[in-house]
C-alpha cells in the first residue's frame, strides 16, 4: 500500500487542501499525479519522491499536514510537456489534475479534476510523441486461440487478429512493440514474455465478449459487426473490447477517430517468428545504430510514410494481386517526376496525427496551419500522380477545396503556438472578433494620447504609462521628479527609485482595454472551437486520404532507391522457388565502400538445401540473410538489389542466427539454440524459407555433429523447406551434400603466406578447410598462441588422417571383412608358434569387442599402430 493510501484512512487530520488532494490520489494509485496549483504542477509523498528521482528535480517539504512533513516536486505548468515526454518514454502512467472551479466563488480548495490520464499507449500530443515510431496500445485475451487488439491512438488505426499458441504470440509482440499492454487480472503474464516495460492488469469483465461487441456497435454505430469482417473472432473482439474500456477511462472524451477495426489474417503475410525478425534487424539493429533494413530503405518525405515503411517490413505479404499492384506503382513511379513529388510530399508532413488531434478536440494552432498547407498541396500532387498504375492511389487522394478555403480564411499565416495567447483568428474572418480587436486597439491609442498629453502638462519627460497584470494601467516617474506631482495624481505603487500613480481617466480606459480584449480572447476561443468541428465532419475523408499520401510516400521511396541502386522487380512464381542472379545484401552494400561482391541462389524442390561451408568472416551469414531480406523486400513491394529474382510461394521465413545466452529464463546457449532449432522443425513446411547457422556448435564436436546432420536430414527429408544450412563440419559433405536435394556450396577463399584473403564468392563444392587459426590471427591472437594453435592443428589433421587411412584399409576388401575378427585369426596363428603372449596381443585378448563403438574402435586400432610404429 502507498503512502497516500495509509495516509487517506485519517483524512480530517489533514489540511482540506491535502485532503482533496489524497481524495483524488486515491483514484489514481498507479499513476503519478500531477495537481494543478497557480504555475506548477506539484506532486506529493511517494510520488514527490519517485518524480524527483525519475526527473531529475528538487525534492522540498511543503509545511506539515496531519503533524508530518509533506515531500514535494513540482514542474512549471509552461515546461510541464518537457517532463511528462520523459515520464512517458520511461512507461509512467500520469493523471493530470486541473482546476475546474472558479476561485472567486470557491469556499476552501478550488475544485479540482482529473481531466486526462496519460500513458504510454494513449497518447496523442505530438509533444510526447516519436515522430518516426507507433506507440501502440495492445490488449491480450488468453483464450484458445489467444486474441490479439491492436490500437494506434495518435492515427486511430484498430486491428485484431487471433493466433493458436503463446509462441505466436511472442512472435506479435516482436512485431508490434507495443508500449503498453493490457490483459486480464486472472492471467499470469509476465514483462519479459510480453516485450513491453508497461503491462496493466484489467478486470475480467471488460474482456467478455458480449460487452465488448456492444462497445464496438456503439464506437462505430452500426447495427452489427458483419461489415468489418471481425465477426469470427470472438476472443479478440474481447481484447478490442477491453481497449475501448480502458482509452475512454483514460481519455475523459469521445473517440471520434477511431472509425473502423481491421480483422489481420495469418494466411495473408508471411509469418516470422520473434527470433527471425531479431536476427534479420528488420527494423532495429543489434548494434543500436543505423543498421538495419528500415534504416537503409527509409527515404521517406513524411512521418506517417516512415510509419508504414516499418509496419510493411514486419509484415510481408503473400497476396500477389497486391504485390503486383505495388510493382506496377514502383515502376511508373521511376518515370514521374521523383523530386517535385518528394517536395510536395514534404508539404503534406504528418497529416495522420494532425486529423487525429483535430478528431480529439486538443489540435493547437500551428496544426491548422499545417493541415491548411497539407490541403493546399493536394491538387499538385493528384496532378503528380497521373498514371494508369497509380490511378488507386489518385482516386483515394480527396482535393476538399472547401476545407482549404476556410483554412485559409480563418488562421492567420503564422498563427501563435497556443489558442490562449490569442492572435489566432485572422482578420476580417469575424465581424464581432474584429469589433472587440479595433476597441482594444482604439483604447491603446488612447493611452498613448494620455501618456503624451502628461508629459507635456507636468514637464516630467520621463512619465510613461505602463501595464501590469496586479496593478493594471499607471504613470510612472522617477522619485526626483516627485515634486513636479499634480495633486490629483493617487499614488499606487512605490519602487526603489520610481513612483507610480493612477488618474481616473486612465482608470476608465484601462476598464475598456481589459474588457475588449478578454471578450476577443473569449471570442476567439469559441471560433477555434467551432473550426475544429467544422474540421471533424470531414475526418473520415481525411483519414483515407492521409492513407493513400502514406503509401505513395513509401512507394516513390522505393522507385528511387530503384534509381539510384540499381534495383530490379522481383518475378512472383506459382512454383516453389528461391532465384536469385547476382544479389547484394541490401545493407551491407551501403554500409561498405569497396564494391559488394554479388551471388547467385538457386532453391527448388530439386536443390531444397544448400549446405554452406568455408571460413568464418567469409560471408556465409551474408550470403543467407540476404536471401531472406530479399525476399522480404518483395514481399513488401519493393524492387531488389539482384539481377534477377523470382520467388515462388513463402509461407514462413526461420532463422537459427547467432548465439546467446537468455539467462532471465534460465537457458544456455545451446539450449536457446535447439529451442530455436525446435520451433523450425516443428513448424518448416515445403513453402517455408529456412537459414541455419552453424547448428550443434554449443555443444561437444560429436554431440553437435550428430545434431547438425539429424537436423539437415530431417529438412531436407521431412520438411522440405527451402533451406541454407551453414556448417563447419565438413563431415556433413560427404553425407547430407550427397543426398538427393542437397547441394554442397561453398564460400572462397584463399590462403598467401598464412594469411587468409576472403574473396566472399560462393561456388558450387564443398569447402576444403575453415581457416580458423588464421581469422584468429586476423582478431589479434597472440602470436605465440597462434604457432601453439597451427602445432596442434598439425597433430589433429596427422591423427584424423591416420584414423582415416586405416579405415580405407580395412574396408578396402570387397567383402567388407570384419577387421577384429580378422586379428584375431593372425594372433592365434602367433600363439601356436609362442607360448608367452605379446603385450598387444595381451590387450587384444582383453578387448571387449561388443561394448565399443566404431569410433572408439578406431582410436584404439590407432594408438597401437602408432605405438608399433615406434617400436620399428
Amino acid at each position: 500500500m502507498s503512502d497516500a493510501q495509509n495516509i487517506t484512512k485519517d483524512l480530517a487530520a489533514h489540511t482540506p487542501m491535502m485532503q482533496q488532494y489524497l481524495r483524488i490520489k486515491a483514484e489514481h494509485t498507479d499513476c503519478l499525479l500531477f495537481y494543478r496549483m497557480g504555475d506548477f504542477y506539484e506532486l506529493f509523498y511517494t510520488d514527490a519522491k519517485r518524480a524527483a528521482e525519475l526527473l531529475d528535480i528538487s525534492l522540498t517539504q511543503r509545511g506539515a499536514s496531519n503533524g508530518q512533513p509533506i515531500p514535494m516536486a513540482g514542474v512549471p505548468y509552461h515546461a510541464a510537456e518537457g517532463y511528462l515526454a520523459r515520464l512517458i518514454e520511461l512507461g509512467e502512467s500520469v493523471a493530470i489534475c486541473e482546476q475546474v472551479g472558479d476561485p472567486a466563488t470557491s469556499k476552501g480548495p478550488v475544485e479540482r479534476q482529473v481531466v486526462r490520464v496519460l500513458t504510454p499507449g494513449t497518447i496523442t500530443d505530438e509533444a510526447l510523441l516519436k515522430d518516426h515510431a507507433e506507440q501502440l496500445l495492445v490488449a491480450i485475451h488468453p483464450a484458445e486461440p489467444i486474441g490479439i487488439a491492436c490500437l494506434d491512438m495518435a492515427s486511430g488505426r484498430f486491428s485484431i487478429l487471433e493466433v493458436a499458441d503463446r509462441e505466436q504470440l511472442q512472435a506479435e509482440l516482436e512485431r508490434l512493440q507495443p508500449a503498453e499492454v493490457l490483459y486480464p487480472d486472472t492471467h499470469e503474464f509476465s514483462q519479459r514474455e510480453l516485450a513491453c516495460s508497461c503491462i496493466r492488469r484489467r478486470p475480467d469483465w471488460e474482456f467478455e465478449t458480449t460487452s465488448a461487441i456492444e462497445q464496438l456497435l456503439r464506437q462505430f454505430q452500426v447495427a452489427h459487426l458483419d461489415g468489418f469482417g471481425v465477426s469470427h473472432l470472438p476472443a479478440a473482439i474481447g481484447a478490442a473490447g477491453a481497449i475501448l474500456s480502458y482509452v475512454r477511462s483514460t481519455q475523459r472524451a469521445a473517440l471520434p477517430h477511431i472509425t473502423a477495426i481491421v480483422a489481420e489474417r495469418q494466411a495473408d503475410a508471411i509469418m516470422l517468428d520473434a527470433a527471425t525478425r531479431r536476427n534479420l534487424e528488420l527494423v532495429r539493429s543489434f548494434s543500436g545504430q543505423k543498421t538495419s533494413l528500415y534504416h537503409v530503405l527509409d527515404n521517406t518525405s513524411t512521418a506517417m510514410g516512415s510509419r508504414l515503411l516499418q509496419r510493411w517490413l514486419q509484415r510481408p505479404l503473400r497476396q500477389h494481386q497486391l504485390l503486383q499492384q505495388r510493382y506496377e506503382a514502383v515502376a511508373s513511379l521511376q518515370h514521374s517526376e521523383l523530386a517535385e513529388l518528394k517536395r510536395v510530399l514534404r508539404q503534406v508532413g504528418d497529416l495522420e496525427r494532425i486529423i487525429t488531434r483535430i478528431a480529439l478536440r486538443s489540435a493547437r494552432p500551428r496544426d491548422l496551419a499545417r493541415l491548411r498547407q497539407a490541403l493546399q498541396s493536394l491538387p499538385k500532387l493528384k496532378q503528380l500522380l497521373d498514371s494508369p498504375a497509380l490511378a488507386h492511389w489518385q482516386q483515394a487522394v480527396a482535393e476538399l477545396p472547401e476545407l482549404t478555403a476556410l483554412l485559409e480564411r480563418a488562421i492567420v499565416a503564422t498563427p501563435p503556438l497556443l489558442i490562449r495567447d490569442g492572435g489566432v483568428i485572422a482578420p476580417h474572418f469575424d465581424d464581432e472578433l474584429d469589433d472587440y480587436r479595433q476597441l482594444a486597439e482604439g483604447a491603446t491609442d488612447v493611452l498613448q494620447h494620455i501618456e503624451t498629453r502628461e508629459r507635456q502638462r507636468t514637464g516630467i519627460h520621463t512619465l510613461k504609462i505602463g501595464f501590469n497584470k496586479v496593478h493594471g494601467y499607471y504613470l510612472e516617474a522617477s522619485r526626483a521628479a516627485s515634486n513636479q506631482i499634480p495633486a490629483e495624481y493617487q499614488r499606487r505603487q512605490t519602487l526603489k527609485n520610481v513612483e507610480r500613480y493612477i488618474i481616473p481617466e486612465l482608470k476608465t480606459y484601462e476598464d475598456k482595454v481589459l474588457n475588449s480584449q478578454s471578450r476577443a480572447l473569449a471570442r476567439e476561443k469559441w471560433l477555434y472551437e467551432q473550426l475544429l468541428e467544422q474540421l471533424a465532419e470531414h475526418l473520415v475523408t481525411l483519414q483515407k486520404t492521409a492513407q493513400s499520401i502514406a503509401e505513395v510516400d513509401v512507394l516513390r521511396g522505393f522507385a528511387e532507391h530503384a534509381l539510384t541502386h540499381n534495383y530490379q522487380r522481383p518475378q512472383l512464381s506459382e512454383q516453389t522457388q528461391i532465384r536469385l542472379q547476382q544479389a547484394r545484401h541490401p545493407v551491407i552494400e551501403r554500409m561498405q565502400t569497396e564494391p559488394f561482391i554479388a551471388n547467385d541462389v538457386e532453391l527448388n524442390p530439386e536443390r531444397r538445401l544448400l549446405l554452406i561451408t568455408g571460413p568464418n568472416m567469409g560471408g556465409k551469414s551474408t550470403y543467407m540473410r540476404q536471401t531472406a531480406l530479399l525476399a522480404i523486400m518483395a514481399h513488401c513491394g519493393c524492387f531488389v538489389p539482384a539481377k534477377e529474382a523470382v520467388f515462388g510461394p513463402i509461407d514462413r521465413i526461420f532463422t537459427r542466427i547467432g548465439a546467446s545466452d537468455d539467462l532471465a529464463s534460465g537457458r544456455s546457449t545451446f539450449m536457446v539454440e535447439m529451442t530455436e532449432a525446435a520451433n523450425i522443425l516443428h513448424n518448416a513446411t515445403a513453402q517455408s524459407l529456412v537459414l541455419m547457422d552453424e547448428i550443434g556448435r554449443g555443444t561437444s564436436t560429436y554431440d553437435g555433429l550428430a545434431l547438425a546432420w539429424a537436423c539437415a536430414e530431417a529438412l531436407a527429408d521431412n520438411n522440405r523447406s527451402l533451406t541454407l544450412f551453414a556448417t563447419h563440419y565438413f563431415e556433413l559433405t560427404q553425407t547430407i551434400g550427397q543426398q538427393s536435394g542437397c547441394i554442397n556450396v561453398h564460400v572462397e577463399a584463399t590462403e598467401h603466406d598464412e594469411h587468409i584473403v576472403f574473396q566472399h564468392k560462393v561456388s558450387e563444392g564443398a569447402a576444403s578447410r575453415s581457416f580458423g587459426v588464421q581469422v584468429a590471427q586476423l582478431a589479434g591472437l597472440p602470436t605465440s598462441v597462434l604457432k601453439q594453435a597451427r602445432l596442434h592443428l598439425q597433430q589433429l589433421e596427422a591423427r584424423q588422417q591416420l584414423q582415416q587411412s586405416i579405415v580405407n584399409e580395412s574396408l578396402s576388401n570387397t567383402e567388407q571383412a570384419d577387421l577384429f575378427a580378422q586379428m584375431e585369426r593372425e594372433i592365434k596363428a602367433a600363439q601356436a608358434s609362442s607360448s608367452a603372449p605379446s603385450e598387444f596381443e595381451q590387450a587384444l585378448r582383453d578387448l571387449d569387442v561388443n561394448q565399443l563403438t566404431p569410433l572408439a574402435a578406431l582410436t584404439w586400432l590407432a594408438q597401437w599402430q602408432q605405438r608399433l610404429l615406434t617400436m620399428k
